[in-house]
């Protein structure tokens, strides 16, 4: 189950990149009225959240997304490139602002509410990608998250195949979820929340049952997804392939910020996979960068390594 690469290739990443714009509550969420709480900015996004996980452990990466021509996007990509990140392909909109995501957190680290301004991933076209076939030849591996408009989405998954290169697939949000129910069969790597899982499963599956959500990480593996990864948020992690199977639990952490901890989950395993680390190990590797990410302020932790992984490994 571990990925073979040149040292030269990239990981291709294509999807969302976006200003998290973050509150944590004070008290108990009261509606209708303001709120106090304590407010922060940083750069997110799926795919951006993975490229960075990646590049800060050293893998190469590309990343192709679409931020507005406005001073967001400037900055995002000045973060993201003195990360490490390749940028060159990344669209500047001159029809959409830079994407935008907005977070309520109570006190217990868990999300109340959210909203979110993506339309300017509608710049990454089908077209778009077509154009640029020859990143996927040259890639290691496809990284797509579900904010991708369907039409992109499924060229994406197509010029990938056409390479032969594994896709590694997030579905992001239980509204985007059913965009992948058609490609099951061809990705390598799928990493669901376990309420995502439901819906590839058609059934409703206890959060707290790591027994149910491996079910439905096997059930996942007989339509055709080499590796699942189901998180269950403070219960941990379970995970299969057509080979074995098992459950993680989480490390005991307190949670600063709930946003980017799946994408270093994500982001560690593949890295992992990556160096010949055996499926159970990077999956264990995979639970310490989100249990690190979690206690940051922030949806990367900047000073990711592999050495910082295994210190924190205590499971």
């Amino acid at each position: 189950m571990t990925l073979s690469q040149s040292p030269e290739a990239s990981v291709l990443v294509i999807g969302a990149a976006n200003i998290d714009l973050i509150g944590v509550l004070d008290e108990n969420l009261h509606t209708h009225t303001s709120n106090p709480a304590h407010i922060r900015f940083s750069f997110g996004g799926v795919a951006r959240n993975v490229a960075e996980n990646l590049s800060r452990l050293g893998q190469p990466v590309r990343l192709i997304t679409a931020v507005g021509d406005d001073q967001f996007g400037a900055q995002l990509l000045n973060q993201v490139t003195g990360a490490g990140v390749n940028t060159n392909d990344v669209i500047c909109s001159t029809r959409y602002s830079t994407g935008s995501y907005i977070g309520v957190i109570n006190r217990a680290g868990e999300l109340q509410m959210a909203l979110d301004d993506m339309h300017v991933i509608r710049e990454i076209t089908s077209q778009y990608l077509r154009d640029r076939y020859a990143l996927f030849k040259d890639a290691s591996l496809l990284f797509v998250d579900a904010n991708l408009p369907k039409k992109t989405l499924r060229t994406a998954i197509s010029l990938a195949k056409r390479a032969k290169i594994p896709i590694v697939a997030d579905p992001t949000t239980t509204l985007l979820t059913h965009r992948f129910i058609p490609y099951l069969k061809d990705f390598y790597l799928l990493t669901p929340n376990i309420h995502e899982a439901a819906i590839f499963c058609d059934q409703v599956i206890d959060p707290t049952d790591p027994e149910q959500a491996l079910e439905a990480g096997k059930f996942l593996v007989s339509k055709g997804v080499q590796i699942v990864i189901i998180t269950l948020a403070e219960f941990g992690v379970c995970y299969a392939t057509s080979e074995t199977s098992g459950f993680i639990p989480a490390i005991r952490t307190e949670i600063l910020d709930p946003t980017g901890g799946g994408d270093a989950l994500s982001a560690a395993v593949v890295f992992a996979l990556f160096n010949d680390i055996p499926i159970d190990d990077a999956v264990r590797l995979g639970v310490s960068a989100a249990s690190l990410t979690l206690k940051h302020r922030g949806a990367v932790l900047p000073d990711l390594s592999l050495e910082k992984l295994y210190d924190h490994l205590s499971i």
